[in-house]
């Protein structure tokens, strides 16, 4: 009987570190489950990739109870006697499948010296794509990504946003896949890389996670740092991660980026919209409410005009088909096709919006009044009028059906010095003060490069050499700038 109790007493204590963080890394553990590697699923199978799975618990809490899988990818080092660990990547989202995510790096032009370095780890978090997906049976135009809410024109708007969204996490609840819901968060998600670490006979991850994948990378080398090698953090969310603070800051960084794109516009003067960037800010002003006051025939009006405006913001090769679209705005001619989605089909169909929206609404405990959105939206739009009432409208969160089942993790100082971020000056989606806030948070354990360029996205996408060959060299050697570094615009081929 004392057997019994000492090895049950074990298994609550294994249970308990892991649930609390950091601590789980002094956690004795049996032996991990090893990946076996083969084909991809359907519609991942990719020359030099090839997949396996992992059984996780989708409770961590209760460790020996319902397992899961988890979808994971490698690309292989091909200079094995190179190789000095594993890189492990993550897309963004919330809700990004993550498979194929080794082979975007590599298109985007991954420095070879990298590839050498690593064997680079792919995966689908869990409730996305391959494993485990959950859903909330929603059509139509609902499963589209969640991303923003759209631009409030008053508070009418937000309480009309409020039924929707209430719907909306109903239907969360009640479907097939709810009872899935409470455990897909960035904590787990996080548990479950170490699981990935484990299972690969690693003693330590590499990292590269770019946008929300800033915040997951945050909160792994936060829970486990002696697990973490070298951590690499592009675009970065603050240290609250993807809750209601993340989503206002879309406002600011509209504000931010926005001058790149009319300077852009003066630069363009075929266009049409003169040579004055002050003027071209006062354009979109004009534009937004002409349109929210007479929706263009096709149905496009100011909310949609916004909406796309910060959309095209991501990335300057998005600079010109945005000005086509102001320009068939301005002039009345037919909006020109946009570029297709390259996302990839999903079943369930709704998977990247439940997906997104399971970990937004656990990893924080979102405000359930109607009435605190309807101030906060009137606040950002004084402070932030390009796209505050936007940013600040109400989500799904505020009706989720559970709440969250532990803490944010916090994410603090303690640990190695390991941890690189690396940031664009005018981010439209997570701007630079939210950097600079996850930079203090972690203190010594990180330094900051800075580019003074625009969009989302800093390592390969734009071509930097400053800040792309400092990030190379810290992820092969594992040297970290001495101090924080902020480097000069340069012209981007692109």
């Amino acid at each position: 009987m004392r057997k019994y109790v000492v090895a049950v007493l074990a298994t609550v204590m294994v249970a308990l570190l892991t649930w609390q963080g950091a601590s789980a890394e002094t956690a004795p553990s049996a032996s991990p489950e090893r990946v076996s590697w083969g084909e991809c699923p359907d519609g991942t199978s990719l020359p030099g990739l090839e997949c396996g799975t992992l059984e996780v618990p989708l409770d961590y809490r209760d460790p020996e109870g319902q397992k899961i899988a988890l979808a994971i990818s490698r690309m292989a080092s091909p200079q094995p006697h190179k190789r000095r660990g594993v890189l492990l990547t993550n897309a963004g989202g919330p809700g990004e499948p993550g498979l194929n995510y080794p082979l975007v790096l590599k298109y985007y032009g991954v420095p070879q010296s990298v590839l050498d370095t690593y064997d680079v780890i792919g995966f689908d978090p869990r409730g996305v794509g391959h494993s485990a997906p959950v859903t909330c049976d929603l059509e139509g135009e609902a499963t589209a990504t969640a991303n923003i809410p759209e631009y409030a024109l008053d508070s009418a708007d937000v309480a009309e946003r409020a039924e929707y969204a209430a719907e909306v996490a109903e239907k969360c609840g009640s479907a097939a896949t709810a009872p899935m819901l409470p455990h897909i968060s960035t904590a787990n998600t996080a548990r479950d890389m170490d699981r990935i670490r484990a299972a690969l006979g690693e003693p330590k991850i590499s990292y590269l996670g770019i946008s929300y994948g800033t915040y997951l990378g945050s909160v792994y080398t936060t829970l486990f740092p002696r697990r973490s090698a070298q951590i690499v953090l592009d675009s970065a969310m603050g240290p609250k991660g993807s809750g209601p603070s993340a989503s206002r800051g879309f406002g600011e960084g509209v504000e931010d980026r926005f001058p790149d794109f009319a300077k852009y516009l003066s630069e363009h003067p075929e266009y049409g919209f003169g040579t004055s960037v002050e003027g071209i800010r006062a354009k979109y002003f004009e534009i937004a409410a002409r349109l929210d006051a007479e929706p263009r025939p096709d149905g496009f009006d100011g909310k949609r005009f916004r909406k796309v405006t910060f959309e095209k913001l991501y990335l300057d090769q998005w600079l010109p088909e945005l000005a086509e679209i102001w320009r068939a705005v301005e002039t009345g001619q037919p909006l020109p096709q946009t570029s297709p989605s390259e996302a990839p089909a999903r079943q369930p169909a709704d998977n990247a919006v439940a997906g997104q929206l399971a970990v937004l609404c656990n990893d924080r405990d979102w405000p359930e009044s109607v009435a605190t959105y309807q101030r906060n939206v009137e606040v950002d739009r004084s402070r932030y009028p390009m796209f505050g009432a936007a940013a600040a409208n109400i989500w799904p969160c505020a009706f989720w059906p559970t709440e969250p089942s532990e803490p944010p993790v916090r994410i603090n100082s303690r640990g190695p010095s390991n941890v690189l971020i690396v940031q664009n000056l005018r981010d439209p989606s997570t701007p630079l003060s939210g950097a600079r806030e996850l930079r203090r948070a972690f203190g010594e354990r990180a330094r900051m490069i800075t580019a003074d360029q625009g969009g989302h996205l800093a390592y390969l996408f734009l071509k930097n050499r400053c800040l792309n060959d400092r990030t190379t060299n810290f992820l092969v050697t594992g040297e970290l700038p001495r101090t924080d570094v902020a480097c000069a615009a340069e012209p981007n081929p692109n």
